[in-house]
């Protein structure tokens, strides 16, 4: 389907569901991107579940969004259990205002939902040529080292910084193995997993998706994964008022009640420490990291944000490839 095209039936669809015109533009950007970028277990894969949430009242299509201006760099935003796309771009934007104007801006944000790909609003900030860091906290999926229980999110962590180019640096990672999002995808195409990436509910390994969420996923790096899902839970969760602690409920399956995600937005302005030597230095950093001899197998070393900014160009002019269960979806959303 053309993106024009496929962007109209998304409008429309969450115009359906109650969101404002504004309101349902800014989800189908966000959804499409992640499309263009090839992270479809953040996609049109996703489009059912937050309208199912809306139906069941569990996402505030109508939210009165309250802005707390803390100072002239921090501010706290209430989201009103709106849908999570709305509150991270409010939050972003927000952010990016403080750093334009002070040189740092810092947004707390409680009382929202999943938001899709963190790097899609780290890279809102780059393109306003800031440093932006970000941190949400997700639904239990990945175990405390030491843990036989499911407690901490995948926990999103995402930099991004100015490169001089037009091909910014997005470095967006979950602290698990692999991504909730792919793992829903598999198995809902009936695919595998990789090996060595998750456990079943009896903590043998396994390769079956379906397994997997009912089991455990694990962290990168061991114990130092665990710790940065501790941090994140810590920033995104404690520090903004949201739930945290293994509270986050699933978007999927549990709709008792609004998830109250929390999202931390860091901006900073790099001309306030060394000017416009910024661009001069990341570029020679970049540069000297590139022509370093490569590993055998490797053509190139790339910086994280350069394979999706390729996938996004290459698929922004073709037809996005819908699976026949989602547009089986889609149609069914539509004529409610």
């Amino acid at each position: 389907m053309k993106t024009p095209l496929l962007k109209k039936q998304i409008i429309k669809i969450f115009k359906k569901f109650g969101l404002s015109k504004d309101h349902a533009l800014i989800s189908a950007n966000a959804l499409i991107n992640a499309e263009l970028v090839g992270a479809y277990g953040h996609g049109l894969s996703r489009l059912k579940m937050y309208c199912d949430r809306i139906s069941k009242k569990v996402i505030n299509p109508k939210p009165k969004i309250k802005i707390k201006k803390i100072s002239s760099s921090i501010s706290h935003i209430d989201a009103n259990n709106s849908i999570g796309f709305v509150a991270a771009d409010l939050g972003i934007k927000t952010a990016i205002k403080h750093a334009q104007k002070t040189g740092i801006g810092m947004v707390a944000v409680k009382n929202s939902g999943h938001y899709g790909l963190s790097g899609y609003y780290a890279e809102q900030a780059v393109k306003k040529n800031l440093i932006a860091m970000i941190y949400t906290n997700a639904p239990p999926a990945v175990a405390p080292h030491g843990a036989l229980k499911t407690l901490f999110g995948t926990n999103p962590i995402c930099f991004g910084t100015p490169t001089g180019s037009k091909v910014p640096f997005i470095l967006d990672t979950s602290i698990s193995m692999i991504n909730r999002g792919k793992i829903r995808v598999a198995a809902r195409n009936n695919q595998t997993i990789p090996a060595g990436v998750a456990l079943d509910k009896f903590g043998k390994p396994t390769i079956d998706a379906k397994k997997a969420l009912a089991g455990v996923q694990l962290p990168i790096a061991g114990f130092r994964g665990s710790g940065l899902a501790w941090m994140v839970d810590i920033l995104s969760g404690v520090l903004t008022g949201s739930s945290h602690g293994g509270k986050t409920k699933d978007p999927f399956d549990d709709f008792t009640g609004p998830q109250n995600v929390g999202h931390l937005f860091l901006t900073i302005n790099p001309k306030v420490f060394i000017g416009k030597n910024f661009i001069k230095e990341i570029k020679k950093n970049i540069r000297l990291i590139k022509k370093l001899p490569k590993a055998k197998g490797f053509s190139s070393i790339l910086y994280p944000g350069e394979r999706k900014n390729f996938l996004y160009k290459k698929n922004m002019n073709k037809d996005i490839s819908i699976p026949k269960k989602i547009l089986k979806e889609m149609d069914d959303l539509n004529a409610i």
